[in-house]
């Protein structure tokens, strides 16, 4: 949802780059989870403020010092999925597409959702199977149905794109 980017002045805090939408919308749970490598860890919130969109100043509780705060550097920061809010039929956080197989109109198998991008007109799925593509996200004139249960999502695009 957001990756600290630097330390911010002398007092433990940090700037972080949200990527939540709006990015302020990150500030409403008060518990993170900071990770590196696949190693992830609970902080605490203590205060917070909005530096410019997309960035936020952050301190975390046991973060007093800026030495303490640039060790934070770099670390990519996520939420608990159970703090997340229920979204309504037929709208997704991104982690739910992203290894979701993807299905043309004809029944070819695509690939797979690598990953998804902000291009600023729409969201883009990045699929990746026997190469990459770039399927915009656009409902529901590509993307028709999505399948949580069955692990699918099936577009109107052609295979030669």
């Amino acid at each position: 949802m957001a990756q600290i980017a630097a330390p911010f002045g002398v007092k433990g805090w940090v700037k972080v780059y949200s990527y939540a939408e709006p990015p302020e919308g990150l500030l409403d749970f008060p518990v993170w989870q900071l990770g590196r490598e696949d190693v992830w860890h609970e902080r605490r919130v203590v205060e917070a403020r909005v530096h410019g969109s997309p960035v936020l100043a952050v301190r975390f509780e046991g973060i007093d010092e800026r030495e303490q705060a640039a060790e934070l550097r770099g670390f990519k920061v996520a939420v608990d999925r159970e703090a997340l809010a229920a979204l309504p039929d037929g709208q997704y956080y991104w982690a739910d597409l992203i290894g979701l197989a993807v299905l043309n109109a004809d029944g070819m198998r695509l690939g797979v959702v690598e990953r998804l991008m902000e291009t600023g007109a729409n969201d883009v799925l990045v699929v990746r199977g026997e190469r990459e593509r770039l399927i915009p996200y656009v409902r529901p004139d590509v993307v028709r149905a999505v399948d949580l249960a069955a692990g699918e999502l099936r577009v109107d695009w052609d295979a030669d794109f």
